[in-house]
Formats: C-alpha cells, structure tokens, sequence
C-alpha cells in the first residue's frame, strides 16, 4: 500500500482535485476489507450512496474524502436517498479518507461496516431556499461522531499502515455487532455507546443514568429503563457482557 496521493492536471478546482486524487488511491491501493480481495471496482458516477464495489463477495463501499479530521458532522448527498440506502438489504459499507497537502499523503483512512449505520446518525438538513439552483433539495449530514468506535476500523492510523491481517481480523469480529432489524439497531448502539465509558464492571443503575440522553434520541419511547434492561440482555446474548448477578455486569468486547 502506498500513502501518496498524485493530482490530476486536467482538474483545475481543489474539490475536483480533492475528489479525483482519493477516489483514485482507493482503486490502486485498498483491498476489500471484508473477504480481503486485493482489488475493489470503481461504480459508475453518480451511483446512489455507493462508489466501489468488491467483485469476489460482492460489498459496495462508499468514499468520503476530508484534508480535515472527521470529528462530528460530514456532509453528504440527499437525505431521502441516504435513509434509503442504509435501511435497505445491500446497504453500503464506508471509507473515510483524511488526506494532507504537503505532501499529499493519507494520513488516516478508516472503514466503517454497514451495520453501524443507522437512521439516527444521518442527519436531515433544511430544505434548500427558493432562490437556490436545486430549491427545495434536502441534504443530509452523517454525525461521524456518533458512530460506536468499535465500528471505526483504522486502515491507515497517523500516517501508519495498519497490518492487512489486524484489518481483516477486526472486521470479523465486528461482524457479531450486526443487527438486521434496522429499528432494533439504534437501540443496540445507542446502550452500546452508553456502557463504553463506564467501569468493567458497572451496575444497572449506572446505565439508568443515560435515561435522559436516551429519551431525547427516541422521545416516542416511554418505557426507556425496560429497553434498557432488553439491550443489556442482547449484548449479554452476544457475548459482549457478562450478568454477574444482582444489576452487576462485566464488559468482555
């Protein structure tokens, strides 16, 4: 795998450039992260919500490039679209490309899996005023920073290559995080999310502290302490924490 980016003299704006010159490495340097062929094919222009596909399992993957950090808010394409991508069977999964100007190298690239994309992380944006070129269009926003870190796969971390095999192996794992019930999938990260910050060992009622956090994310939810107890006992299911008895658990992911 090679870091450096090669611009493209034919492309005179920055955002053209910006877009040629990832979309490009990611064709001759990245492999597919899920069966670990060592090629992916560049999509068509303008396919909805998907840029390369791999040829051997078939998983279409989704490009976004930044000469900035990903931290919390990333633009992205229509919202209707998006929401019906992400919620439907052949979903894509992501790449986030960090790139620098001098010189123009990778400094991160992570890969994202497709189930830790739920409707809760896309953002729906204000419907563009009548005096814009596409009145009317409505834009949307991924929240990066909400996506569960266990879903953030680093190929490239600071400039450094991340071994092919830690690659492959951690998108494995993260296989038993997946849930197919796109409404049951905000819930399950949500609880995930919530339990990632305590102690290895916490108590019920330290996840009963995230009632509020939670009910703004699903106000239509009256019953937040139930669900609660339900995705506890689906992470314990999964094996990612074990009940000791008494409202104690233990983390094991």
């Amino acid at each position: 795998m090679d870091l450096f980016l090669f611009s493209d003299s034919r492309y005179s704006s920055n955002s053209q450039q910006a877009r040629v010159m990832s979309e490009n490495w990611v064709e001759k340097n990245m492999y597919c992260p899920r069966c670990g062929n060592a090629h992916l094919e560049k999509q068509k222009n303008n396919s909805p919500v998907s840029d390369y596909k791999c040829s051997k399992c078939l998983s279409e993957y989704e490009l976004k490039s930044s000469g900035k950090a990903f931290k919390n808010k990333i633009p992205d394409g229509a919202y209707g679209k998006m929401i019906e991508r992400i919620c439907a069977n052949n979903n894509p999964d992501f790449f986030f490309m960090q790139y620098a100007d001098s010189p123009l190298t990778v400094v991160n690239f992570t890969f994202v899996p497709k189930h830790f994309f739920s409707p809760e992380i896309i953002e729906k944006r204000n419907a563009l005023t009548q005096n814009a070129r596409r009145a009317g269009w409505i834009g949307c926003n991924i929240l990066f920073s909400e996506i569960p870190e266990q879903g953030r796969i680093a190929v490239v971390s600071d400039g450094k290559i991340v071994p092919k095999h830690e690659v492959l192996s951690r998108a494995e794992h993260v296989r038993l995080f997946d849930v197919d019930d796109i409404a049951a999938r905000g819930w399950f990260f949500e609880v995930l999310k919530c339990i990632t910050g305590l102690n290895a060992v916490f108590r019920l009622n330290d996840v009963y502290q995230f009632e509020a956090v939670l009910f703004k994310k699903f106000p239509q939810n009256k019953n937040i302490k139930a669900k609660i107890r339900q995705q506890l006992q689906f992470l314990r299911d999964r094996g990612f924490v074990k009940f000791l008895g008494n409202g104690v658990y233990e983390k094991v992911f």
